[in-house]
């Protein structure tokens, strides 16, 4: 199978560099898996976990959102927030929770007569919740 190059940062850190096989992107308009020589693309990514296979191994990450650039050499996802799957702890998943909870409150009381950034806010707030659920982490319940 063609391998591409796999680029991972955060404003924080890179976290990934390595040859992959495929690429499973969490993207606002859809999950997409991305393989050598895909189309030039760029995407906006929402919450979830980014799956990359490289060496018959499966690496994940949990992102907030971002971008990609999708070339037919590689991908660079430039992430909001990134942190390997495995590295996740409670403490991480309350943090993005309550961020995305304190996000969805200021949208409400700012737009209260605009539905879309409020709507926006509450699809962020439940993207966090179906992320725990993936990785086996508890949530909060949402204050919608």
């Amino acid at each position: 199978m063609a391998e591409m190059q796999f680029d991972l940062v955060s404003p924080e850190q890179a976290l990934a560099s390595m040859q992959a096989s495929a690429v499973q992107i969490p993207g606002a308009d859809g999950d997409m898996t991305v393989m050598a020589d895909h189309a030039p693309t760029i995407t906006t990514l929402r919450p979830g976990v980014l799956r990359v296979e490289a060496g018959g191994v499966t690496h994940e990450y949990v992102v907030t959102g971002g971008f990609a650039e999708i070339s037919p050499q590689g991908v660079s996802v430039l992430a909001e927030r990134a942190v390997a799957k495995a590295d996740m702890t409670q403490a991480d998943m309350d943090t993005m929770f309550d961020d995305a909870q304190d996000a969805y409150n200021r949208m409400k009381e700012t737009f209260k007569n605009e539905p879309g950034p409020v709507d926006d806010a509450a699809k962020l707030l439940s993207d966090m919740v179906a992320i725990g659920s993936e990785i086996g982490l508890g949530t909060k319940q949402p204050n919608l």
